[in-house]
């Protein structure tokens, strides 16, 4: 809740204020600055509340090797994913209750949806086991370990009832008043948009456009210039299934789309298997036996499914400013496969 690139001050003012805190004002590390802290040993313990890191973050085998080089890592999971496979030198994996899961008596959490209206999500369905704990509980019982019991936060007591959270939440977050009475109405409740109600924060009142200079990232002779992309049956990192609807593809994953003149021009026969070389300075990354499917779209261009292209995914390439990994605008080599 309330998390930003930039925190605003008065968030963190109100979370001050409401918490009895005084919460850092400093910049923390995003993604790919924790995966350089983790493999240099600066961070030593990686702690996950569900996600798939390892699978999600770019230049996989980096990544494998910083969580390797920590001393724990923690996953609290619904089901068991490749990260949990990948660990520090102590690991723990906490199950914990899923949201389709009964959670005590009535409980409820919120979910968000893609157009910005905020509902409740009760679950129906018993517990897998009476041992499982929720996400709130497992927070809330290391908060209180780790912070004692002269903790000004109650966590224990906010974890009992989850409209204390949501009641916390409401004097802080703008746009969350009545939170918990608004989410178990039909349909729950859309959040702030000031562009939606066409309120303009600007001088004049009015929106303001502004023309922006693009960059383009050009690959050198002989090269191509990978993006990497999602399927049809796919949500982030979970694969439902290995058809490709939105392109055509069935049964396949480990795919590369590339122009027919490109295969061609490099005497590469279309669907045979390929040896995919990225290139990021004296960097080399390396991902082996992909198919080469011939596919209509620019010259000088190819496109692979995340996230098993991600291995191609150089960690120090990343977009100034916003620290995004440039995953679509990779630079690779395409050979034929030397394996097969």
């Amino acid at each position: 809740m309330g998390i930003f690139e930039k925190m605003p001050e008065s968030f963190l003012a109100a979370l001050d204020r409401e918490c009895g805190i005084s919460s850092p004002r400093e910049h923390g590390m995003d993604t790919v600055a924790s995966i350089h802290e983790m493999h240099a040993g600066a961070a030593k313990v990686f702690f996950a509340l569900g996600g798939n890191f390892l699978q999600a973050s770019p230049d996989t085998d980096y990544t494998a090797a910083a969580l390797r080089n920590c001393e724990l890592t923690c996953h609290v999971s619904t089901k068991l994913n490749r990260s949990h496979l990948v660990t520090g030198r102590t690991a723990l994996i906490l199950p914990c209750l899923g949201r389709s899961e009964r959670d005590g008596d009535g409980r409820f959490v919120t979910t968000e949806n893609s157009m910005g209206v905020v509902q409740m999500s009760r679950g129906v369905l018993a517990p897998a086991s009476h041992h499982l704990l929720s996400e709130v509980e497992i927070i809330a019982r290391l908060a209180e370990a780790v912070h004692g019991a002269n903790s000004p936060i109650l966590w224990r007591w906010l974890a009992e009832d989850y409209d204390r959270s949501r009641s916390l939440i409401e004097r802080v977050v703008p746009g969350f008043k009545n939170y918990s009475d608004r989410a178990e109405e039909a349909g729950g409740f859309y959040l702030p948009n000031a562009a939606k109600q066409r309120v303009w924060e600007t001088p004049s009142g009015k929106a303001s456009f502004s023309a922006a200079t693009m960059d383009v990232f050009e690959a050198a002779p002989g090269r191509l210039v990978l993006q990497t992309i999602r399927s049809h049956d796919q949500f982030n990192t979970t694969i439902y299934g290995l058809n490709d609807r939105y392109r055509g593809i069935s049964n396949a994953r480990r795919i590369v789309f590339v122009n027919p003149e490109d295969l061609r021009e490099r005497g590469i026969a279309p669907c045979s298997r390929v040896d995919l070389t990225s290139i990021w300075g004296d960097e080399r990354r390396i991902a082996k036996a992909f198919t080469a499917i011939p596919y209509e779209m620019p010259r000088g261009s190819a496109a692979a499914y995340f996230p098993e292209a991600n291995v191609l995914v150089p960690a120090t390439s990343q977009a100034e400013g916003g620290g995004t990994p440039t995953s679509k605008a990779v630079e690779i080599e395409i050979a034929p496969n030397k394996t097969s």
